[in-house]
């Protein structure tokens, strides 16, 4: 049951980090649908549950695959892997816009950065067991 609730928190975390980068960069955007039951807030917690599961999914598999441009570039190249996953995350949804490479590049150091401050101040990381 616990796990359940960090996963939740974590989810309306990531709600708040999109927003605010949607807010910083104009290369990320985010299509609110305001006649949804939950609103322009709904759309974002949409996206931000989208994102986790992509990033749960997909994302230890790129960064296995990764691992040799990771060690070569001193970590730089998961900048990278966090902007294909932003980018996989605006493929399968019709909600989330990315104007590109450079604003995918962007959008994943800044969804970086925010998620990594947020797990400073809050018990995000989802214990097994």
């Amino acid at each position: 049951m616990q796990t359940i609730l960090k996963f939740a928190l974590r989810v309306v975390v990531l709600a708040v980090i999109f927003y605010a980068v949607t807010e910083l960069y104009s290369g990320i955007r985010v299509l609110g649908n305001a006649d949804a039951t939950l609103g322009i807030s709904g759309t974002y917690l949409w996206i931000a549950l989208l994102f986790a599961v992509v990033n749960s999914l997909v994302g230890p598999v790129l960064r296995l695959l990764s691992l040799p441009f990771v060690v070569l570039t001193l970590g730089l190249f998961l900048l990278v892997v966090n902007a294909a996953l932003l980018g996989l995350t605006a493929a399968l949804s019709e909600r989330l816009e990315v104007d590109g490479l450079v604003a995918a590049l962007v959008g994943g150091f800044l969804i970086a950065v925010f998620t990594w401050i947020a797990e400073l101040l809050l018990p995000l990381k989802v214990r097994a067991g």
